[in-house]
């Protein structure tokens, strides 16, 4: 990973009097989006990390400017904690920390940019809804399911803990949109005519993969002609 590991985010134990308390106080230091957060107590952490196996929880999955911070496996769950998730939503969250991490993912840029890009979560894998509770379905970009919220939000939440990834110090973009507190979309095999991502890039039919793009809001394209996906696709 380019760039230097300048700082070291390490999990400080807080003593607050309950919960609102606490919810004010990750208000106060600015370690929420925005929104109110789910104390990470110590055993909501020690809880979400069952959900990762063979994975130390000091195991260090990368640096995330533009602060340069390391992201362990336990950060992430910390912040996986705050946004809402399950613990069976790891692994998906995981993978898309990694994906940012690439250097070719260019993640300095995108916290750092004046424009509105924000990554977007893109989950090509059999069995989304048994397995992780993610919807590929109707509203797959809207509000209404746990699994594309919350795994996109903890994403967000990493990047401002752990990035340093603030509005008006780091985070210079003018505008913004909705889907910076959480981008997340997930491909509907079975709705689909065509080869699923994961393997039209080289992965088994039975793989889950994780990518993420740079994404601006999302554009609506009406289409009131053709009467099927293959029409849709070639307008």
């Amino acid at each position: 990973m380019s760039g230097p590991a300048l700082d070291e985010v390490v999990p400080e134990r807080v003593e607050v009097a309950d919960w609102q308390s606490a919810v004010d106080l990750f208000f106060e230091r600015g370690w929420t989006d925005g929104l109110p957060v789910v104390p990470p107590t110590e055993d909501r952490v020690a809880a979400m990390l069952a959900g990762v196996t063979g994975r130390a929880p000091d195991e260090v999955i990368g640096v995330v400017p533009p602060r340069w911070a390391q992201a362990t496996v336990k950060i992430v769950a910390i912040n996986a904690v705050m946004a809402g998730c399950e613990p069976r939503f790891m692994p998906v969250l995981l993978a898309a920390v990694e994906a940012v991490l690439e250097p070719t993912f260019n993640l300095g840029g995108i916290q750092a940019t004046t424009h509105s890009a924000t990554p977007l979560i893109v989950v090509s894998g059999p069995r989304l809804t048994e397995r992780y509770g993610i919807n590929a379905s109707y509203n797959v970009m809207g509000q209404g399911f746990r699994a594309n919220a919350t795994i996109a939000r903890a994403l967000r939440l990493v990047m401002i803990n752990v990035g340093g990834g603030r509005p008006g110090h780091t985070d210079l973009a003018q505008l913004g949109h909705p889907g910076k507190f959480g981008f997340f979309l997930a491909e509907n095999d079975a709705a689909s005519p065509w080869e699923p991502y994961r393997v039209e890039h080289g992965f088994a039919p039975d793989d889950t993969v994780v990518a993420v793009f740079s994404a601006e809001g999302p554009h609506s394209v009406t289409n009131h002609v053709a009467t099927d996906t293959f029409g849709i696709g070639i307008s």
